[in-house]
């Protein structure tokens, strides 16, 4: 990855930024087959907000996401989480960086079937060495509602509650930054409410910054900003929207795209 020193911020600004990005290409494969996911992607995400990221099929929305989380490398430019350059990082400190400051929420809730939804919650901190209290675990079920559902299994959750207990777990490491792929995906329309309020919440009462990536106008709809990508680069951004009005962008930006 090219360097060229973490105080250079293109064009975003690095003061209460949670997470930035400045110039950041992705690039797979090599020669005439390469394929550029992301195009010089400057973009910040300040403290306690909630960002949607939206755009058409293949524009570089999860690429964005994975970057910014320190899941991939970019091929180029800066990466900052908490004023963290990562390009520095050896796979050891990235990974623990991750552990202390990210948390991922997916479409899938990826729980552990065999364990109830009080072990789930309490696994990160487990696989980090560390010995849960039960009411640590129990106090992060209560955010998202579902502290008297603790001793159930994922099978006996709905849709809905799994995605819950997933974002529990997350909160149990009280990240700096949550990232959430699709999270309301493969929910219906009264869970993905739920789910949205909830994470809504989260940005409200407790100054959680999220960014989420989200092909659903509704869901886009509670963030405090949508970001549009096209082709891997910025396409535009709107602040707090209706879903009448995030679905027209959209729709207007895969026409001309």
């Amino acid at each position: 990855m090219r360097r060229t020193g973490t105080t250079r911020t293109g064009t975003t600004q690095t003061t209460g930024q949670a997470v930035l990005l400045d110039s950041v290409r992705m690039v797979h494969g090599t020669g005439p087959g390469a394929v550029t996911a992301l195009d010089g992607v400057s973009l910040g995400f300040a403290q306690g907000t909630f960002t949607a990221v939206m755009g058409p099929s293949g524009s570089g929305k999860s690429t964005l996401l994975h970057c910014a989380a320190g899941l991939d490398r970019p091929t180029d430019g800066i990466v900052l989480i908490g004023g963290v350059d990562l390009g520095p990082l050896g796979e050891k400190a990235l990974t623990l960086l991750r552990r202390e400051r990210v948390g991922f929420v997916f479409q899938e809730h990826n729980l552990v079937d065999a364990l109830t939804a009080e072990e789930n919650v309490a696994l990160p901190l487990r696989l980090a060495g560390r010995r849960p209290g039960r009411d640590e675990v129990r106090a992060a079920l209560a955010e998202v509602g579902l502290d008297r559902r603790a001793g159930h299994r994922p099978a006996e959750l709905s849709g809905g509650e799994r995605q819950r207990v997933a974002i529990a777990r997350t909160l149990i490491t009280r990240p700096a930054v949550l990232f959430a792929d699709e999270p309301t995906g493969a929910l219906d329309r009264a869970a993905s409410r739920v789910v949205m309020e909830l994470l809504r919440a989260l940005v409200d009462a407790h100054g959680q910054t999220v960014v989420m990536v989200t092909h659903d106008p509704a869901a886009a709809a509670y963030g405090d900003r949508v970001v549009l990508l096209a082709d891997g680069r910025l396409a535009g951004e709107l602040d707090r929207s209706s879903a009448t009005e995030i679905a027209a962008r959209v729709a207007l930006l895969e026409e001309t795209c």
